[in-house]
């Protein structure tokens, strides 16, 4: 057992949680910075996503039964639905986004997209009860939103909207995602790795369509940042830490944690790129925190 394992054995369970839920959203805050990156030197939404899905499909190809019919006892039906909402064209969507709009949107809109759509998704479908905290945080999201979608029409432009509405829409099909691992009660894990060898698909796309220049133009240490940030830490780990996170504190508790990716995004921008976030992004970022933190009241 390594040092680093001992250690974490001798902490509360409470804090070991704490601290998986906190590296889970810096994980997701890190794809996105790397994203923005990766559009800042020149590769594609799809070089972007390869890097995302393939390397984790690659990991777990081994272990999947893809020569029956029941693909691991989901069925192959749950599989494509679960990789349209959750693989290629979620990534797609948030990484084309950054083609048109600032870091500091993405990093705000799609997390709290994804939990508004999750809170309605869950009221509509699930039939879980809707307290008035709960609609009031829904309420501030949206006016948050609102604040980080002015920006976007008055400094950028309409074509700004249309970026932010990516974002948004990235946000609600990870909803979607979450809804059906909850309704077929599939794993974490078993998801990331139905979607990912699922996803190996993009790369005869990316070879017959676009092929493979860009991704060898850009360097090998640009390389391996996306593969580490993507296809490590924004996929594989930060579904690890955050399952743990779940076992170890409840649902409910763990429910808190996307909401520490809006300031992880702009704070990882800002060290890792020099992002400075604007004061219409922040205000945006605060309402958006204050609302999740209402709708994670019991």
């Amino acid at each position: 057992m390594s040092r680093l394992a001992v250690w974490a054995s001798r902490l509360p369970p409470g804090v070991v949680g704490v601290l998986c839920g906190a590296g889970a959203a810096l994980c997701w805050a890190a794809g996105l910075v790397s994203a923005r990156h990766g559009i800042a030197i020149g590769l594609s939404p799809l070089d972007i996503t390869m890097h995302r899905l393939v390397w984790v499909g690659f990991a777990f190809l081994p272990f999947m039964q893809t020569g029956t019919v029941n693909f691991k006892g989901v069925g192959w039906g749950r599989a494509i639905l679960l990789t349209l909402c959750g693989g290629p064209p979620l990534a797609l969507l948030s990484y084309a986004g950054f083609m048109l709009v600032p870091l500091g949107h993405g990093g705000v809109i799609q997390p709290s997209s994804a939990a508004l759509a999750g809170l309605l998704l869950s009221t509509l479908v699930v039939k879980e009860k809707l307290p008035g905290t709960r609609l009031a945080g829904a309420i501030a999201i949206v006016c948050g939103l609102c604040v980080i979608g002015y920006e976007a029409f008055a400094t950028i432009g309409v074509h700004g909207i249309l970026g932010d509405v990516m974002f948004m829409s990235a946000g609600f099909s990870f909803a979607a995602y979450g809804l059906m691992l909850k309704l077929w009660r599939i794993t974490p894990i078993q998801s990331v790795a139905i979607t990912s060898v699922l996803s190996l698909v993009l790369i005869p796309v990316q070879y017959f369509l676009f092929g493979f220049d860009k991704q060898l133009e850009i360097g090998w240490y640009d390389f391996a940042i996306l593969m580490l940030a993507q296809g490590v830490m924004s996929g594989a780990a930060a579904t690890f830490l955050f399952t743990r996170a779940v076992v170890l504190l409840g649902a409910a508790r763990s429910a808190v944690f996307p909401a520490l990716v809006p300031p992880f995004t702009l704070l990882t921008g800002f060290l890792a790129l020099g992002i400075v976030p604007t004061t219409f992004q922040l205000a945006g970022m605060v309402i958006v925190l204050f609302g999740f933190r209402l709708t994670q009241k019991a």
